[in-house]
């Protein structure tokens, strides 16, 4: 079965491939830890952390650093992969045996596919070891606060509390503002004010001294106060209220399109965090479109050689990241779907890799 997939020369060129992605895969995070250590141990002595935290910090942050030079790396690996090949005139006698260049490379597309598999792994694992990384380096509490100031809570039904202040420690709200769209006759808006709220755990939150706020949408709309109201939908105790917020990159594909949709509610402009989060598809299936960029690119490096390598993987990297800083920006602002504008990079790439592959002698 594996013969009649991959035959000897496929095994040859993929494993030649994945010696030098597995090489740079591992060589870029480990210098971007000597350079965030050389540039940060100052800080971490002041706050006197243990050698040991900082150690396992770092090796927590080894799935981030990784998820983002996987690009490069398969770069890297393409350049100097076809470019050893090239310089040792193995295209051309696979060639000469009625090889075509696009067979030929297509372990690498293989290679480079496993490369868009790992990174999407890494991309799941790297909520949970980010947040562990910054809890052992003090970047964050590990524990729970005991009071929050003005902040907006979700609810899974669509419901928004924006909450002006909330202590643990008494179990008690101050100025809450719970908001709910309607959206037929039979299911009306509405808007509560009230001035305090109080948890038990029997009843869960009441809220005190306030007044609701039924949105019909035509003339029918009223207003009723009350002295104190048990709200049924907030079940969520004030612990889980005051809890730290993650950030992006704390929170996977699937929970951050949650707290978008909760942010949404609110009405916070949510472009960023739309980009962001289609980054964690977009920038692992790069791999396999800078891979087909880089291929037609390494067939010219028979008298360049190491330097040539060098220098074509470099400077793609860095205006591959610049495209992606840019696109964020862009995306951010709303001047461009937020989505689309993730894809941006690998979508110019993928049409002048395109051009460049058909411009290959096959």
């Amino acid at each position: 079965m594996r013969a009649r997939l991959l035959r000897p020369l496929d095994w040859y060129v993929l494993s030649e491939f994945l010696k030098i992605l597995t090489a740079t895969a591992i060589g870029f995070p480990i210098l971007v830890i000597v350079i965030d250590v050389t540039e940060s141990l100052q800080k971490y002595m002041l706050r006197n952390l243990p050698a040991m935290d900082i150690a396992k910090a770092y090796v927590y942050g080894v799935p981030e650093t990784m998820f983002q030079v996987l690009p490069a790396a398969v770069l890297f690996a393409t350049v100097f992969s076809i470019g050893g090949f090239t310089r040792h005139s193995e295209i051309s006698a696979a060639k000469a045996t009625g090889i075509s260049f696009y067979r030929f490379i297509a372990p690498i597309f293989w290679g480079a596919a496993i490369a868009t598999v790992l990174g999407l792994l890494l991309g799941a694992a790297m909520p949970l070891a980010n947040s562990r990384r910054d809890v052992l380096l003090q970047e964050k509490r590990s524990g729970e606060g005991v009071t929050r100031s003005n902040f907006t809570f979700a609810t899974e039904d669509g419901r928004v509390y924006k909450i002006a202040s909330a202590d643990a420690s008494t179990g008690s709200l101050d100025r809450v503002e719970i908001d709910r769209k309607g959206y037929w006759p039979g299911y009306p808006g509405y808007v509560i004010f009230a001035r305090n709220g109080k948890w038990s755990q029997r009843k869960g939150w009441m809220l005190k001294n306030g007044v609701v706020h039924v949105l019909t949408g035509d003339s029918s709309n009223f207003t009723v106060s009350f002295d104190s109201l048990r709200d049924r939908h907030l079940t969520e105790p004030p612990k889980n209220l005051l809890a730290n917020q993650k950030a992006p990159e704390e929170m996977g594909f699937v929970d951050l399109g949650k707290y978008i949709e909760s942010m949404e509610l609110s009405g916070t402009d949510v472009n960023q965090l739309r980009v962001e989060r289609m980054l964690k598809i977009a920038i692992p299936a790069t791999c396999m479109i800078i891979m087909l960029f880089g291929a037609p690119l390494a067939t010219s490096n028979q008298r360049g050689g190491a330097a040539y390598g060098v220098g074509v993987s470099l400077g793609t990297t860095v205006i591959f990241l610049m495209l992606v800083q840019l696109t964020q920006a862009v995306g951010g602002k709303g001047l461009v779907n937020p989505e689309l504008a993730a894809w941006l990079p690998g979508i110019l790439f993928l049409a002048v890799g395109a051009a460049l592959l058909a411009r290959v002698r096959t």
